[in-house]
């Protein structure tokens, strides 16, 4: 069912940001609504000229921040998008296509990421090591502190146009590290908000800069740039492969893609699995990382679960985003549907059945249902961004542990079960950087590390608690008894 309303919001021309001074320019970046292809607004794009004004304003010396007076910036910082929670969750909504419903719920997670880095901010990191415990030891001690990198360059995706924009900027502001932002030029609008708050809230412009731009002006020069200590990406394999290749000698946080499996075993509570593919795959339009890409179902429970699925599944409706009625909104843009379609195309011209959904209209691509789909159609294979449900079946556990583990991909994965000794087998089988049981493959903590394996990423984590540690160095000294 697609449901369809008007909701217009007024256009807004935002500034890149240098070192907390407003910068506009003769060119623009256009933002529009994936729902109905109206312009939302639009940002300056900046030039290598500016980029290197913000590089010398962010290594300039400084004062640095207390550990009180981070925390209590990212406090402040919490406060404020709690306050305006409604209006960013519409403007999310507006240059994404997200439901209300999801966008509502991404501000709370980036209220989240705020409050936990605050109090990580005040926490003792350094550790200390007593010199006598070897019989060629000394009377001393060594400690370690952490100190913060001296740039860092941060690129974020559109599919979560606030909260992976938090990410980067909350455990930053909590190692004290400056930051250079490039938000997607899908999506900068909320991340341009944000970095407002952040001044707002009291943050020192020199320690962080919001830049859009072209490629080749703003984002390779900065990935190449020697005095970038850190590059730290969120988007697809591909990118990440070639920032990887041509960032140099510098520090790397690669989360990438994901192709993950949810697996439901012949003793699974088939209720609980149908929801759990319903909010793996449709959530979000389909648009997280840790996304269900495949459900890998039992042969012995097949039809059972197939037959939940397809009850509960209608009632994530799709159209208007900001349609209070509306569970699933669309994809990014007309062309990523395109994709989506052809994908779904390709799954039923290799014999797969379509069961539910499966039409699209510009960006948006009703939530669809497959079953029997082959394992090497492109559903099968490769990561399809969007709310789509392939299902497959296998024979075993061994068997769903197998093909979760045949694609290039290790981010995330789940398994419906109520043995102990099936969920123990999976957790140190599945090849991934995450693995729940009787919860879907992208359920975190914003707290808890977070990152994958093979194409997914180096095997860096993100997470509040291990990106601060991931934006500074140890530093090691010693001092007599």
């Amino acid at each position: 069912m697609i449901l369809s309303s008007s909701q217009p919001i007024a256009m807004l021309s935002l500034p890149s940001y240098l070192a907390g001074k407003a910068v506009t320019t003769d060119a623009w970046i256009d933002v529009f609504n994936p729902w109905n292809q109206e312009q939302v607004g639009r940002v300056a794009a900046v030039g290598r000229a500016q980029v290197e004004q913000a590089i010398a304003a962010h290594l300039a010396p400084a004062e640095p921040l207390t550990r009180f007076q981070r925390s209590q910036i990212l406090n402040r910082t919490r406060d404020l998008l709690e306050a305006r929670r409604e209006e960013l969750a519409r403007l999310i909504t507006a240059e994404a296509g997200l439901s209300l419903r999801e966008t509502r719920y991404e501000v709370g997670r980036a209220c989240d990421v705020f409050a936990f880095a605050a109090m990580e901010a005040l926490r003792d990191d350094g550790r200390i090591f007593s010199c006598d415990i070897s019989p060629t030891g000394k009377a001393r001690k060594i400690y370690t502190l952490r100190e913060p990198l001296p740039l860092v360059f941060a690129i974020t995706p559109f599919n979560h146009p606030l909260n992976q924009v938090a990410h980067k900027l909350a455990p930053a502001i909590a190692a004290g590290a400056p930051i250079l932002l490039k938000p997607s030029e899908k999506t900068p609008l909320t991340a341009v908000r944000l970095v407002e708050l952040l001044y707002e809230a009291g943050l020192p412009g020199p320690l962080l800069s919001c830049l859009h731009g072209a490629l080749d002006e703003v984002t390779r020069p900065l990935i190449r740039d020697e005095r970038v200590a850190l590059v730290s990406f969120t988007g697809s394999a591909k990118v990440g492969r070639e920032i990887a290749a041509t960032a140099g000698y510098k520090k790397t946080c690669l989360e990438l893609g994901g192709h993950s499996p949810l697996i439901v075993l012949d003793d699974a509570d088939l209720d609980l699995a149908a929801k759990l593919a319903c909010e793996g795959c449709f959530r979000n339009s389909g648009q997280r990382c840790t996304a269900v890409r495949r459900l890998l179902v039992q042969e012995g429970v097949l039809a059972d679960f197939t037959e939940r699925f397809l009850r509960l599944a209608p009632t994530y409706t799709c159209g208007d985003p900001a349609d209070e009625a509306t569970v699933v909104g669309t994809v990014i843009d007309e062309a990523a549907a395109q994709s989506l379609e052809a994908a779904i195309d390709d799954a039923t011209a290799r014999g797969a059945r379509l069961l539910h959904g499966g039409h699209r209209r510009g960006a948006l691509i009703e939530p669809t249902i497959l079953t029997a789909v082959p394992r090497d159609s492109v559903l099968g294979s490769r990561e399809c961004f969007g709310p789509i449900a392939p299902i497959f079946p296998v024979r075993d556990l061994d068997d769903a542990i197998e093909y979760a583990n045949a694609t290039p991909y290790g981010l995330s994965s789940g398994v419906v079960t109520r043995s102990m000794e099936a969920a123990i087998t999976a957790v140190k089988g599945i090849k991934a950087g995450t693995v729940n049981v009787n919860e879907i493959p992208g359920y975190r903590l914003e707290l808890s590390p977070f990152g994958g394996v093979k194409d997914s990423g180096l095997g860096i984590k993100e997470g509040v608690i291990e990106a601060i540690q991931f934006m500074t160095t140890v530093k090691t000294y010693s001092l007599p008894w």
